[in-house]
């Protein structure tokens, strides 16, 4: 969000975006012999990335044995990387106050509806129902206002987040989603302590970008593109990006976000933490017949399928827009976060909480756009037990410094297993005591019991279990 007047000195062009370049990758890709299409896929099972020409040729498959392949590969890749886990989180939505008007948000200034922003008490009370979730780590969200949401505001509530300590645990991370600021402002966000920076380009074709954005802030194409520079000038090492697929051509837009994602690595030795994969969702005042890019399911799998063999070290971020059964599915094709429980509206989960009660549900509960997922937590993770996957809440890179370069080049050479495992089965542990309903139980034993015998490292597997001992004597927060 520009938080504040924009600095001159550091606006700069966002060329690395290359349009030409995009349409000579996507033109020379059009029609090539299957052989080449299944080299590519046996290279990006070697999880050591793939050229955006690859990507190219991957993106225009159709052939449904080859698609078999390559979500095959997309899965092997995943396991190799992140083995079982899907690290758990839920977004937390602090003003609704936007001076912009995206075309797709249901936030956008020209909607009317009584739009709020939470309280620090307010806050509190979120933060208490999130934690009662078994929430961890949360992205924090909000719109962008100078006035009614500016940074001192987000550096409160932050720290507020932060401050809340309950008998089981805290929200030990909070990732920010915010627009565009300056570096000092992205110092500031450092010195509180967030988690990764995160902002979405929704799309990376400026003719589209402009009708999409017609007024505010959010409207220049450059001092959007170019956040994440300043966000790592300002010494935030981990940060997160994604497009809005529907907006434009999706091809166009996954090389164009590899292209930002090389931009970062060779300009700061680091690419994105995380990439999100939002579709264009219904949402107040949206109307879907102006959209001619929609992007179908079969399209959506192959998009995330290919993300995971050209960047197979980012974390793939799908949210609770897709459908319960869609979502599980996607899983298996690359995704290593997902969302769960989630509102997406200022107050959302005071106003949820309420009605469960058969309170007056206060809040507005105004959503930014409309979610398809309702699972609550824990129906997510029982989905999550049936199929074999470990849930993790764990926060412990961020506290224990490996972040940026230093968390990419453990990933790299497979040594990040060595604690991501261990501390996601811990962390799982606490939930399965503190939150789990009866029913989970069982099933999260079990599958803590058949991680553990999958270890391979003797003295590892006994670290670990001298370790859970602990957490059921009482011990919490417990990591490596």
């Amino acid at each position: 969000m520009s938080l504040q007047k924009k600095n001159p000195s550091e606006w700069k062009k966002a060329d690395f975006i290359d349009e030409q370049e995009i349409a000579n990758i996507l033109n020379n890709s059009c029609i090539k012999p299957q052989d080449d299409v299944l080299a590519v896929i046996e290279k990006g099972r070697e999880a050591k990335g793939l050229s955006l020409a690859e990507v190219a040729m991957l993106l225009n498959i159709t052939d449904n044995a080859l698609l078999e392949k390559l979500f095959a590969a997309a899965g092997e890749v995943k396991q190799k990387i992140y083995g079982r886990r899907i690290v758990l989180f839920a977004p937390l939505y602090i003003s609704d106050y936007c001076i912009n008007n995206c075309n797709y948000c249901g936030y956008r200034q020209g909607n009317e509806f009584n739009r709020c922003k939470l309280t620090q008490e307010e806050i509190r009370e979120e933060v208490k129902i999130l934690e009662s979730m078994g929430h961890k780590r949360i992205a924090l969200e909000a719109g962008e206002h100078p006035a009614e949401c500016p940074i001192d505001y987000v550096l409160e509530s932050l720290k507020t987040i932060y401050a809340m300590k309950f008998e089981n645990g805290s929200i030990r991370r909070a990732n920010i989603n915010i627009a565009a600021t300056t570096v000092e402002d992205y110092k500031r966000l450092k010195a509180a302590g967030i988690g990764t920076y995160i902002l979405f380009q929704e799309t990376y074709h400026r003719p589209t970008y402009e009708i999409q954005h017609p007024s505010g802030p959010k409207s220049d194409y450059d001092w959007h593109t170019t956040a994440h520079d300043r966000a790592m000038q300002g010494g935030i090492d981990d940060v997160g990006f994604g497009v809005l697929f529907g907006l434009y051509d999706y091809k166009f837009e996954v090389i164009a976000m590899l292209q930002h994602a090389l931009h970062l690595e060779q300009e700061y030795g680091v690419g994105p933490h995380t990439i999100s994969v939002p579709r264009l969702r219904p949402a107040r005042g949206v109307d879907f017949k102006k959209y001619q890019y929609l992007v179908d399911d079969a399209q959506f799998a192959k998009i995330i399928a290919i993300m995971r063999l050209a960047v197979p070290y980012t974390g793939i971020i799908l949210s609770t827009r897709e459908s319960a059964e869609f979502r599980d599915k996607l899983i298996n094709y690359g995704v290593s976060q997902i969302s769960a429980g989630s509102c997406t509206g200022v107050g959302g989960y005071k106003h949820e909480w309420d009605k469960k009660q058969g309170n007056k549900a206060e809040g507005t509960g105004t959503p930014q756009f409309y979610v398809d997922d309702q699972r609550v937590t824990d129906e997510v993770i029982k989905s999550l037990c049936a199929s074999g996957w470990l849930p993790s809440f764990c926060t412990a890179c961020y506290r224990q410094g490996r972040t940026g370069d230093r968390f990419m080049a453990l990933a790299k050479t497979g040594e990040i297993q060595s604690v991501c495992n261990p501390n996601a089965i811990m962390t799982f542990k606490e939930f399965l005591m503190d939150y789990a309903s009866p029913e989970l139980l069982p099933a999260g034993e079990k599958l803590i019991a058949d991680c553990i015998a999958d270890m391979s490292d003797p003295k590892q597997k006994n670290q670990v279990e001298q370790e859970l001992k602990k957490i059921v004597n009482g011990s919490r927060d417990l990591y490596f």
